[in-house]
């Protein structure tokens, strides 16, 4: 019996949903969880400026790092840079604004987004002036707590391992990491996946993200961190 799956695009809807000035949002911890198909397509079409939000900038030459080391990011919202040394350059240059989130607190702020709150409350640099002036000071009972918004952005584009014609998704290991989150944060979701299976061959208990939060599915053509720490 031939496969159906319903939301299975090609790779090219990146470009209806991917503007400059777009913000979007992109899964991946270290590369681990990247996507690197939906990201290939915006580096060749050269889709940019952008405003990013993801756990860091990865490696110069694996994943989410690749749009930075192509200029096509005009401001990121991450943990931290390090691993990056292009995106250390480019901020110190003016070339790249950072917002700089730790990484807790940016993975609640996306979290908060997609369950709809209209905040939390942190108390990581409550104590710091320079904090105080950027970010709302509350005190409950008595304790003083920074406001952090909700993090939104116009499309999420994350990976999943697995995926069903309805969309439900499982993640393979770290490769979890943000992804969950993202996909229920944006206003538009396309997922690449590893692996398309039919409807009901995902153990209920597999599934991270029913299908309900996404758009779009994209198959993979590799997984470009798989291969880059396998030849290390």
């Amino acid at each position: 019996m031939a496969m159906s799956f319903g939301k299975v695009v090609q790779k090219e809807i990146v470009k209806e949903w991917v503007k400059p000035h777009s913000t979007v949002m992109i899964g991946g911890f270290g590369g681990v969880g990247n996507p690197p198909t939906l990201l290939d397509e915006i580096l060749s079409n050269q889709i940019g400026p952008l405003t990013v939000i993801c756990n860091d900038t990865a490696f110069p030459d694996i994943g989410v790092g690749k749009l930075v080391c192509q200029r096509l990011i005009r401001k990121i919202i991450t943990s931290h840079i390090g691993s990056n040394p292009v995106a250390g350059q480019m901020m110190e240059s003016g070339e790249l604004e950072v917002e700089f989130s730790p990484q807790g607190t940016l993975a609640e702020r996306i979290r908060a987004q997609g369950v709809g709150l209209g905040g939390i409350l942190v108390d990581i640099g409550v104590n710091n002036e320079i904090v105080q002036k950027e970010k709302q000071v509350i005190d409950l009972n008595g304790k003083n707590f920074l406001l952090e918004t909700p993090l939104e952005a116009d499309v999420a584009l994350i990976l999943a391992k697995k995926a069903d014609p309805f969309g439900n998704l499982t993640f393979e290991k770290t490769a979890r990491n943000m992804n969950p989150m993202m996909a229920m944060a944006a206003k538009t979701t396309i997922v690449e996946v590893e692996e398309l299976v039919e409807m009901g061959e995902l153990n209920p208990e597999e599934i991270i993200i029913p299908g309900v939060f996404v758009d779009y599915i994209v198959q993979s053509e590799g997984v470009d961190w798989k291969w880059a720490w396998e030849t290390k």
